[in-house]
């Protein structure tokens, strides 16, 4: 396998014949839609067939947020064989025939806290589905909770890592080792965490041949990555309002697809025959989404600009990003350590008829006296709830509304399970314990996970590529440095 010198900077790699860029995205976080897929891939296939010769496409899932590879991390721990994605299955299933068969390549991070098992998966898969083995790559090292690596998070983080029982550390790796793993072949590559928009940029940089300090071109096709990692968001989904701002079809929302040309520039759209829109507004306001300085969004691959950026519709469902440019990377990963944070408890109850309201804030009261050693959290659903406080400042100066319809929701949280569990019976007594005329309790108790976000030097994390073999074969192929400190800082 090809491996860029982790001293050296690679030797350029443009690739001047290469054709149009095509990646569409079927899923922007764990638990979305699991039909999303196949009207991407549908689009995807047509437009390699009607495309210009050189064309390449590929389908990304992105799965994870900031605690997902806790809960990842966790399962993990109680079968380890899993870890990985819950929703793998039932996402890449429908689809993976297709997408080998046309040559779509597929680029994710459902690996999660388990890529390898993940990767078999996708080997059993394919051979239930009497399709050749495709070729996996895994992509490693964003892992950081071995007990060597606790010292190197130590160092950043402080003493007070010693208190903390540790679930995750992953640093948010980058676009390189993607890069390499379809340069070396891959069809599918399966990560852990990495960077969001890094499962667009490294499709681009491999079909391109961009160097990985190639800054203006990475900073565009990280912006292009940035519009797909929301899946329907910027197809109209989290964008609705309506008669504010109206979306077409909401209940079948196509996903996005961008055109990704040669210089990084984008155009994006979505599956054909769905619902949803893109629109100027849909792109501009996923384009500034998370964005703390537009002149500066920092990712693993580059620092982003957008302080210039424009929008411009093409037509129906068609928009283009331009006078995006990018500077040098930063020269440290974003690392998130997860920890165990106690326990959460929630009880819910409803009143209704007459004085409702009333009887909702009289039972509030009774808890409060009942669970002296629990701070809670009461909402009034329908009342004071999403913008309420945990406090209770909001609720306490909201008047009496004489509302015939509420929902009390009260929750507390506690380091010891024990105590937080008192909250749960205490709500269920109120069934006969008063006020009159509650009825459907219903009441949770919750792990919760803590974060807590420290820098690394690049040296500092072993990002690997490894390629997987058979079904039922080890780990075949060659384990390789991405490099990561061979371009920019």
């Amino acid at each position: 396998m090809s491996n860029a010198s982790p001293s050296h900077p690679a030797p350029p790699r443009e690739q001047a014949d290469a054709g149009a860029l095509l990646v569409g995205c079927a899923a922007g976080f764990s638990g979305d839609r699991t039909d999303a897929a196949g009207p991407v891939v549908d689009t995807l296939i047509a437009r390699l067939r009607d495309g210009p010769a050189g064309s390449r496409a590929f389908l990304i899932f992105e799965t994870l947020a900031e605690r997902t590879l806790a809960l990842a991390q966790l399962r993990r721990r109680a079968d380890s064989e899993a870890g990985y994605e819950p929703l793998l299955d039932a996402m890449l299933r429908p689809v993976l025939a297709r997408c080998l068969a046309h040559g779509i390549r597929i680029v994710s991070n459902f690996g999660a806290a388990n890529p390898r098992a993940a990767a078999r998966h996708i080997l059993r898969m394919a051979h239930e589905l009497g399709a050749p083995a495709p070729r996996v790559a895994v992509v490693e090292g964003d892992d950081l909770s071995s007990p060597a690596q606790r010292a190197l998070l130590r160092e950043q983080i402080g003493s007070a890592l010693d208190a903390l029982d540790v679930v995750s550390a992953n640093a948010y790796i980058g676009a390189e080792p993607i890069a390499l793993a379809l340069d070396d072949g891959a069809q599918i590559v399966v990560c852990g965490r990495v960077a969001d928009p890094s499962l667009t940029v490294g499709p681009a940089m491999s079909h391109f041949g961009w160097r990985a300090d190639d800054w203006p071109r990475l900073g565009r096709a990280t912006m292009a990555g940035h519009l797909l990692e929301c899946g329907a968001q910027v197809t109209g989904g989290y964008f609705a309002d309506p008669g504010y701002k109206d979306v077409p079809g909401m209940a079948a929302l196509g996903f996005p697809i961008a055109e990704i040309d040669a210089d990084g520039g984008c155009v994006i759209g979505k599956a054909d025959g769905t619902g949803g829109a893109v629109t100027e507004a849909s792109v501009k306001e996923q384009l500034l989404y998370e964005v703390h300085d537009p002149a500066a969004y920092l990712t693993p691959d580059v620092v982003a600009d957008l302080s210039q950026a424009r929008v411009q519709a093409l037509g129906p469902d068609r928009v283009r990003l331009s006078g995006v440019t990018g500077h040098p990377r930063p020269a440290q990963f974003k690392v998130n350590v997860c920890h165990e944070g106690g326990w959460l408890a929630e009880g819910e109850i409803s009143y209704a008829g007459p004085r409702a309201e009333a009887r909702a804030r009289l039972a509030a009261q009774v808890l409060r006296e009942r669970l002296p050693g629990l701070s809670l959290r009461v909402d009034l659903i329908g009342a004071v709830s999403i913008l309420a406080d945990d406090a209770g400042a909001t609720l306490a100066a909201t008047p009496e509304q004489g509302l015939r319809d509420v929902r009390l929701r009260v929750a507390a949280t506690h380091a010891r399970r024990a105590e937080a569990e008192l909250l749960a019976r205490e709500v269920t007594a109120l069934y006969t314990c008063g006020p009159a005329g509650g009825g459907g309790v219903r009441t949770a108790l919750t792990q919760r996970l803590n974060t807590v976000s420290c820098l690394l030097a690049r040296r500092a994390v072993p990002v690997r590529v490894q390629h997987m073999g058979a079904e039922d074969a080890p780990l075949a192929g060659e384990t390789i440095s991405a490099g990561l400190e061979g371009h920019g800082p």
